[in-house]
């Protein structure tokens, strides 16, 4: 067994904050042997990422509570609590808190490496002077992030 299996429970994850969400990585590479990263997510009503496509992994989505919207093919869709969504790398995608409640996702990309992403974005949100976006832009390039 190339890495011993892992318990992380909440209170134990590392969280971080960008584009208005809260990230909590519960299974990250270091946890997983690099196959893939687990986060849950909290989006603001009316939050969400600007569309999107990832070159490195593919994510998904279970909605735990809130009304979410997903971006695909175009379209945007509205989906209750208890759906999975599937977005493949390559695919222009984004999601939306739809509610005037926050949203809550279980996020998941594979292989890992999201997390060292969102550390990176997250150190310019937190930023005193508010982000640079150009960096933000220039950091998620260089992890194969790209807005459309």
């Amino acid at each position: 067994m190339p890495f011993p299996p892992s318990i992380v429970p909440i209170a134990e994850a590392k969280v971080l904050h960008a584009f208005g969400d809260t990230a909590s990585f519960q299974l990250t590479g270091e946890e997983t042997g690099g196959r893939y990263t687990m986060f849950v997510n909290v989006t603001a009503p009316g939050g969400g990422p600007p569309p999107h496509r990832h070159d490195h992994e593919d994510e998904w989505f279970y909605v735990v509570e809130g009304r979410a919207e997903f971006f695909k093919d175009g379209e945007w869709t509205e989906v209750p609590p208890g759906t999975a969504v599937f977005m493949p790398r390559g695919s222009v995608h984004t999601f939306r808190n739809a509610g005037e409640t926050p949203l809550k996702q279980i996020i998941h990309t594979a292989p890992s490496g999201f997390e060292t992403f969102f550390a990176r974005v997250a150190d310019e949100f937190n930023r005193e002077d508010g982000p640079d976006m150009d960096r933000v832009i220039a950091i998620s390039t260089e992890h194969g992030i790209h807005y459309v």
